[in-house]
């Protein structure tokens, strides 16, 4: 089998690219290892950004989504008992964030590809890519059992942090930035109504805290713990009483509580693999570059890249030019670093370091009183984290 774009991993960045390329008339074949209802129960983002937003309404992903989609117009930070709102709307010229969960999205954008779009294998297991730099890359992967080739012109892969496509780019020219938090978070979902209208972000003694919802009804919350954390250790109880504390805010503001369905640790990392093209492969999504949750960024930097890849593909297709695929590493990169530091900034600057000392904690406290005083200061943290418009 023969394609234009071979695409490795059926997320929400693979995905999206399908759809955008089909409705260009560029023909794509998606290849996932998992099966379509793994694919559309994995727990991941909850934020999407006005960019993403955006994209999603172009390819004609969004119905679902603006009509349930909760819509938010800003965050609201909490320290030292006190407590300042960030409004995105007055400091990003109206840009704002939704609240709806990357299990929709991507059940969204699984709907449509089978009613309407580029072929899409769920339980394709790729082995590898080769010829990366040959002009006709070969993805080998089984599926149903049998061993297959797909040929293709490009290669994008979208197969997360331990997928096979950045094997594809030599060692020798490959190159990996780390960094990895001496914390990981303890998630939750709750059957119970939000306590907030927008996202809580904690900063406190006893570690951080973020208070988040999948709908009006279930509430999705987080509390700073240590590395290597089992989530058996915390019951119910615990975790309410822990969440109680990190919150407390000076005034009447109280904490709901109900049954907990879910709980799971999530390790914080921040990566990048550059250059994220080699000859016809191109990286995007997390296969590039993984950030730390904390600035809600993961999703969105991938959607970001397959907008700019999309844009490109579809230019070469149309015009023969590949002036745009040749600037793609280097246009997305300079987001990717953006987004980075952003996530660095909002992790290091809401978590409690075990290591740190008073004189680190009193330069926490002093960014967050900037922000709370400074529009300048708000404004970059507003900018960033509804999303900075695309190249």
């Amino acid at each position: 089998m023969h394609t234009t774009v071979g695409i490795i991993g059926g997320g929400p960045a693979g995905l999206l690219l399908a759809r955008m390329l089909h409705r260009a008339g560029v023909d794509c074949v998606v290849l996932e290892s998992r099966d379509r209802a793994y694919v559309e129960q994995r727990q991941r983002a909850g934020i999407l950004e006005q960019p993403t937003v955006d994209a999603l309404r172009e390819a004609g992903a969004a119905e679902r989504l603006d009509a349930e989609g909760l819509v938010h117009d800003g965050i609201e930070l909490r320290w030292d008992g006190r407590s300042h709102r960030v409004d995105f709307p007055s400091l990003t010229d109206g840009r704002r964030v939704w609240v709806y969960a990357q299990t929709e999205v991507v059940k969204d954008l699984i709907a449509l590809q089978l009613a309407d779009g580029a072929p899409l294998f769920f339980g394709a297991e790729v082995r590898s890519v080769e010829g990366a730099d040959s002009g006709r890359p070969a993805v080998h992967y089984t599926h149903e059992g049998r061993d297959e080739v797909l040929t293709c012109d490009y290669v994008v892969g979208c197969d997360g942090f331990h997928g096979v496509t950045r094997a594809a780019i030599p060692a020798g020219v490959r190159r990996t930035y780390d960094r990895v938090y001496p914390y990981s978070w303890l998630g939750i979902l709750a059957d119970v109504p939000p306590s907030c209208d927008e996202l809580i972000y904690a900063h406190s003694p006893r570690g951080f805290a973020l208070h988040s919802m999948r709908s009006p009804e279930v509430s999705r919350l987080y509390l700073q713990v240590p590395n290597g954390t089992d989530p058996a250790g915390w019951s119910d109880e615990r975790i309410w009483d822990e969440l109680d504390a990190r919150f407390a805010v000076d005034g009447d503001w109280k904490l709901r509580r109900g049954p907990i369905t879910a709980k799971s640790v999530l390790p914080m990392r921040s990566s990048v693999t550059e250059p994220m093209r080699y000859g016809s492969v191109f990286l995007a999504g997390d296969a590039a570059h993984i950030v730390p949750p904390t600035g809600a960024k993961g999703l969105n930097l991938a959607a970001a890249d397959v907008v700019v890849l999309a844009r490109a593909l579809v230019h070469r297709h149309t015009t023969g030019s590949s002036e745009l695929l040749d600037a793609y590493s280097d246009t997305c990169l300079r987001r990717v670093w953006r987004a980075e530091h952003f996530s660095y900034f909002m992790t290091t600057t809401l978590h409690t370091d075990p290591e740190q000392s008073g004189f680190d904690t009193r330069l926490q406290v002093s960014q967050l009183d900037r922000i709370a005083a400074s529009p300048h200061a708000a404004a970059e943290l507003a900018q960033n984290y509804a999303g900075l418009r695309l190249p």
